[in-house]
């Protein structure tokens, strides 16, 4: 059936909302695809659930092609499965709970391993009924502090998320590939340019860990690649690991004055003024930067931890966190040092395991943590944990020992790739999908397990693998739009082609009327602007604003039989005869 504007329930804005930050939150709230209801929450009108419905058939026809079965959850959880993989406590602050009037605790689903497993638990028991896997796409709910970005970032939000079910790892490996390759023809499909990134698990856990990123500007994710093939969120970039160096015949550690040095660049100063070198420079990559970190950790407490970095890097917070999660992080504030006077600000330096601070007792009971390239035999510049002086020739693994390395710098352009291929380069990106080897965590908190060929109990392995449906929406309405409108590629466009009529005699409705009923005929899905006294410039930049591929207006030439076609994906424009319209849209159609 064509769809009729005039009776359509929408209604285009002319102005941008004043909350929008980019271009898909702003056009799709400006074409009446969607509107705001509360920072981070939309309602979807019927122009958005068409191509939203459109994104979502093309991952149920791959998932049905991958052998994943559809089911559907509440998203209205009780607490106890989430009490029981301890994620009630993990997920902190960004979840919303609530309770009933029997005061039973409840959460809005933010994820759903926990009832995937009890569902399997319950109704499999032997490894004949494996491999199994199970899909849903569902609404989320998660307490975000900041939702940004319209549909990119918010409260409320559609996820497909599926579920592999295998007794063994083989088994969990090629259920593993299985959705890894059906992300790759949805994405694909509907038109998406994406990177396959090695990932951090995170909260979720396991082993194997893949995302999806779409590279764009806006995108709140940094990746890294190199021409040789390496591609990695920055999280889970590991900085490549030197040679130790021999210990024998080190210079002995010099404590020297430095006097209004707090910070690298006028510690090297110094060093270069008072204590020159021979051969060269001293630079901030000889100095040996002490960053003191707080961490506060699920039960409330906090707690300090010190970390050796290379002078010339800084710590990376989005790193801090992936490293030492589940606990929060920040830099230590001034309370912290005052409660910790054994470090002396700006002139803190390393200690050794058994609490030595070069030659004096330390009662700071700190952790100290190394970057990976302060290896054994590497000799720096640091602070001596006194008042104005610094010491040089600190050598690690001899003059101090850390209590374990953390890989929390920044990453940058030039730095190596991990497995040898070559430098890497940096660049934004969105997590379109994520794919995860949760492996026994899940089933193991749950008591999942069956009977395999032996009649053994085995605990099953299980597979996580998600896409953001509502994400993937506005990721393409942000990949698709010029200066006066959405431009949605033809497989998730509401309408294959929208016709336009223009002029105020029964000519130019007549045609109109016509083509849109041999458009649809021919099994295209049409929209007609047909609304009385509205006109020809609001109709013209309505239909660029609304995004339809395809645009045929029957106007002020109708009644001589032509029309002006327009093709929104190329910007052509031009005038044709009536009577080739149809086969003109098949053609740009392809």
């Amino acid at each position: 059936m064509v769809t009729r504007l005039s009776t359509l329930f929408v209604r285009t804005l002319r102005e941008d909302p004043a909350d929008a930050e980019v271009a898909s939150h702003r056009l799709l709230v400006r074409a009446g695809y969607i509107r705001r209801q509360a920072p981070g929450i939309f309602a979807w009108l019927p122009l958005g659930l068409m191509v939203r419905r459109r994104v979502e058939q093309v991952i149920h026809e791959e998932m049905a092609r991958a052998g994943a079965q559809q089911v559907h959850f509440p998203a209205l959880l009780p607490r106890e499965p989430y009490e029981r993989t301890g994620r009630w406590t993990e997920y902190g602050d960004g979840i919303f709970r609530l309770k009933d009037r029997k005061d039973a605790d409840y959460l809005l689903a933010p994820t759903h391993e926990e009832v995937f497993t009890l569902m399997v638990k319950d109704l499999y028991s032997s490894y004949k009924d494996l491999p199994v896997t199970l899909y849903q796409i569902q609404d989320k709910y998660r307490d975000e502090a900041r939702p940004r970005a319209g549909l990119l970032r918010g409260r409320e939000f559609s996820m497909k998320d599926a579920y592999s079910f295998d007794y063994t790892d083989e088994g969990l490996a090629a259920s593993y590939q299985a959705q890894r390759d059906a992300y790759e023809r949805i994405f694909q499909r509907l038109g998406l340019e994406y990177v396959i990134v090695k990932a951090d698990a995170g909260a979720m856990g396991g082993s194997k860990s893949e995302e999806f990123l779409h590279p764009t500007p806006i995108g709140e994710d940094t990746f890294v690649r190199s021409a040789g093939g390496y591609a990695a969120n920055v999280e889970a970039y590991q900085t490549p690991v030197p040679a130790s160096i021999p210990l024998e015949g080190q210079p002995e550690p010099v404590v020297f004055d430095s006097p209004n040095t707090p910070t690298i660049d006028t510690l090297v100063a110094l060093a270069n003024d008072r204590h020159a070198r021979a051969d060269r420079a001293w630079t901030a990559a000889d100095t040996l930067k002490n960053v003191v970190l707080a961490l506060t950790n699920l039960d409330g407490t906090r707690e300090l931890v010190v970390v050796a970095v290379p002078g010339d890097r800084d710590v990376d917070l989005k790193r801090a966190e992936a490293a030492f999660a589940p606990a929060e992080v920040e830099a230590a504030n001034e309370d912290d040092f005052k409660k910790h006077p054994g470090l002396v600000k700006g002139y803190i330096g390393p200690w050794s395991a058994d609490g030595a601070v070069l030659g004096e007792e330390s009662t700071t009971g700190i952790r100290l943590m190394r970057d990976p390239r302060v290896v054994d035999g590497t000799a720096w510049i640091t602070g001596a944990n006194l008042d104005q002086k610094h010491v040089f020739n600190l050598v690690a693994g001899r003059d101090f020992v850390a209590d374990g390395v953390v890989d929390i710098t920044d990453v940058r352009d030039g730095d190596p790739a991990p497995d040898g291929s070559g430098p890497i380069e940096t660049a934004r990106g969105m997590e379109i999908g994520h794919v995860f080897q949760l492996g026994r965590k899940y089933a193991e908190a749950l008591e999942l397990k069956v009977l395999d060929e032996n009649g053994k109990l085995v605990t099953v392995t299980m597979g996580s693998y998600g896409i953001g449906v509502t994400r993937i929406l506005a990721a393409i309405a942000e990949a698709n739009f010029d200066e006066k409108g959405l431009i949605w590629p033809l497989e998730v466009a509401p309408f294959h082609v929208q016709v336009v009529a223009t002029g105020k005699d029964d000519v130019a409705i007549t045609l109109a009327e016509s083509l849109a009923a041999e458009f649809e005929a021919e099994r295209f899905d049409v929209l007609i602007d047909d609304r009385p006294k509205v006109s020809p410039g609001v109709k013209f930049g309505d239909a660029e604003l609304l995004g339809v591929p395809f645009i045929v207006i029957a106007g002020r030439n109708a009644a001589d039989g032509i029309v002006e076609v327009w093709n929104r994906r190329t910007g052509e424009r031009s005038d044709i005869p009536a009577t080739e319209a149809l086969a003109w849209l098949r053609a740009n159609a392809q």
